[in-house]
């Protein structure tokens, strides 16, 4: 059995809670710098050069890319020969976030209750999702997910007579209606099959695959193409002021169902689609 340190968590994560604010990932640099190259709008094209220009600044100046340095999502892989000593998992995940979001001087956008609305001043607690996993390893992502994309989110319960043209129907129209309120160019992240709960999980899950790495399911890695392809289409272009470049990636992610059932999510990703990882 394999010891970690709570301390060691709670620093691990407040490196990486300050480091998905300020440097954005390679792979969606590349994807808007190859989305500036083939955007037919100039305005879009614009738009592309100052989003680009604002991740430079970010990264080299280490300031958050968006002011809304978001809800922090933890995705956390436990290796079943690994114990924790020092304290609870859970509390050094969230103390921290604590820590980053203070340290780093990111804004603290959550609030104790849904409806009385008093903000906790720390941005925690952070959403923290757990697998048990083979080996001794201890794999911590944060995925800081911005309230105006998260907004543009949408779960739909199909019946499977819908099919797969209800599918694609329901994740274009989505996008249709979102507009330009998630900050496109957007990630297209999409659960199909599981329960009402699992394709949310599996359609946020998707969103930290790197831009451009398809679904190894040929069927789906096909149907993200054509989602893209036609997502593009609709004109809402760079930040909705119109062009060809709507989304940067679509994300697929099944899991099995019950015969009654055809879960659909999308969950949407704004163009600051930060996320950074840690393994100790």
């Amino acid at each position: 059995m394999r010891q970690i340190s709570t301390d060691a968590i709670i620093e691990a994560v407040k490196k990486i809670s300050i480091d998905a604010s300020f440097d954005l990932g390679h792979d969606v640099v590349e994807a808007m710098e190859n989305a500036r190259r083939v955007e037919e709008s100039p305005v879009g094209r614009g738009i592309l050069d100052q989003v680009l220009d604002n991740a430079r600044i970010a990264r080299t100046e280490m300031a958050p890319m968006c002011q809304d340095t978001g809800f922090a999502v933890l995705f956390v892989q436990l290796g079943q020969e690994v114990q924790i000593v020092g304290g609870d998992l859970y509390d050094a995940l969230n103390e921290g976030v604590r820590r980053g979001y203070k340290d780093g001087y990111l804004r603290k956008s959550i609030v104790a209750d849904p409806l009385s609305r008093k903000n906790t001043g720390d941005n925690t607690p952070a959403v923290i999702h757990t697998d048990i996993v083979p080996g001794d390893k201890l794999k911590i992502t944060i995925a800081p997910k911005g309230g105006g994309s998260e907004n543009m989110s949408e779960v739909k319960m199909l019946k499977p007579s819908d099919g797969i043209q209800g599918v694609k129907d329901f994740v274009i129209d989505r996008v249709r209606r979102s507009g330009g309120n998630p900050c496109p160019p957007i990630i297209v992240g999409v659960g199909i099959g599981g329960t009402f709960e699992k394709c949310a999980y599996l359609a946020k899950k998707s969103l930290l695959r790197e831009v451009g790495n398809r679904n190894p399911d040929k069927f789906y890695a096909d149907l993200e193409l054509e989602l893209l392809e036609k997502i593009n289409k609709l004109g809402i272009g760079p930040q909705g002021l119109g062009g060809t470049t709507t989304a940067l990636d679509v994300h697929v992610e099944v899991f099995p169902c019950h015969i009654a059932s055809l879960p659909v999510a999308v969950n949407t990703q704004c163009h600051a689609a930060r996320h950074k990882e840690v393994i100790l």
